[in-house]
């Protein structure tokens, strides 16, 4: 099968989560931090000021977007809308939208992430995902032995091969109305989409969702799969600095150093982080919520004048380190250690 990557695909056409990140680091010592780059200025901003932390949780409008549905995104009407189930299933059902909000709700902290995220890139989000459970939904038609593979179509034709354990296991898999509190924007999969924790968005988060089918690995291969991707799709553990930027210029001494790290699952254990050939030292965790959700760290560190260069590793709860060996995103997401390189003047 030909390699086809998603940025060949798409070029440009994903949104990153950029510098919001960055408010979320909490500065130690006597005040803001402020961390100068050749592009822009950015402050650490302390809780103890009253500026809560908001980039934990990744605002909306700055979640990335990576889709097959360009140039027009699907105009679903929420009172037509109607999502299939069929294939390897005691009977079929067909639901309506009034249907999924007569349904128990839910909500849970989940981050999604794309398998063509690079070590230390911004084709990664956190956000609050509400509606229904999917393994509920596919109770009430009732799925057959033998069924491995949950094919999800979306209103554009494209597909999506999810795993049936992941969705039947526990995990908060679901049917997607709203984000961050919100109804679900177009662009995000109005109006229902679908969210599987644990497994990068190809194998589980079809937008525009309009049918589901059960049946084997054998009897089909999805949208990716067909282009060479790995049929199953599991996040693999990583972290992210967030601060000091790349190529950034800092002042001699202390500096608070932060960013994200996931361990999708087992959860967050521990961060650490290494300064040039240094030892390894543990991070702070200041946020988390979930082996679903990644984990906000920081860092205190002393540098001396010169080039330095910072690397992060995440250790999962299981005790469980980072992957350090530098693959590419193909076939299956990227693995390495995060570093960046910057100058304490």
């Amino acid at each position: 099968m030909e390699k086809q990557t998603r940025r060949q695909l798409f070029g440009g056409a994903a949104a990153t989560i950029g510098a919001v990140a960055l408010y979320q680091i909490l500065a130690g010592g006597n005040g803001p931090q402020t961390v100068t780059s050749s592009s822009s200025t950015v402050p650490l901003i302390k809780l103890d000021e009253g500026l809560a932390p908001q980039s934990f949780i990744t605002p909306t409008e700055d979640f990335f977007r990576i889709d097959t549905a360009y140039p027009s995104i699907p105009e679903l009407a929420k009172d037509s809308w109607q999502l299939k189930i069929h294939g390897m299933v005691n009977s079929e059902v067909t639901l309506s939208f009034a249907d999924l909000e007569a349904m128990p709700q839910m909500s849970d902290t989940i981050t999604l992430a794309c398998v063509s995220n690079e070590v230390g890139g911004n084709e990664i989000g956190n956000a609050v995902w509400g509606g229904v459970s999917l393994a509920d939904v596919l109770r009430m038609a009732g799925v057959q032995s033998g069924a491995e593979q949950l094919v999800s179509r979306s209103s554009d034709g494209w597909t999506c091969g999810t795993p049936v354990d992941a969705v039947m296991d526990g995990r908060n898999a679901m049917l997607v109305t709203t984000m961050n509190g919100e109804p679900l924007t177009p662009k995000h999969g109005f109006p229902v989409r679908m969210i599987v924790p644990g497994l990068f968005g190809y194998v589980s988060a079809t937008k525009w969702l309009v049918d589901l089918e059960l049946t084997t690995w054998d009897a089909f291969d999805p949208y990716w799969v067909v282009r060479g991707w790995t049929p199953e799709g599991p996040v693999l553990s990583s972290s992210r600095i967030d601060l000091p930027r790349p190529a950034g210029k800092v002042k001699v001494g202390a500096l608070t150093a932060g960013g994200f790290a996931w361990a999708p699952r087992a959860g967050v254990g521990k961060v650490q982080v290494r300064l040039n050939a240094g030892q390894w030292q543990d991070a702070e965790i200041v946020e988390s919520h979930s082996g679903d959700a990644w984990a906000q760290w920081r860092a205190d560190i002393e540098v001396a004048a010169g080039e330095q260069l910072l690397t992060v590793r995440v250790i999962d709860a299981n005790g469980v380190e980072q992957v350090e060996a530098e693959q590419g995103t193909f076939p299956s997401g990227a693995t390495g250690l995060h570093s960046v390189k910057f100058s304490a003047i």
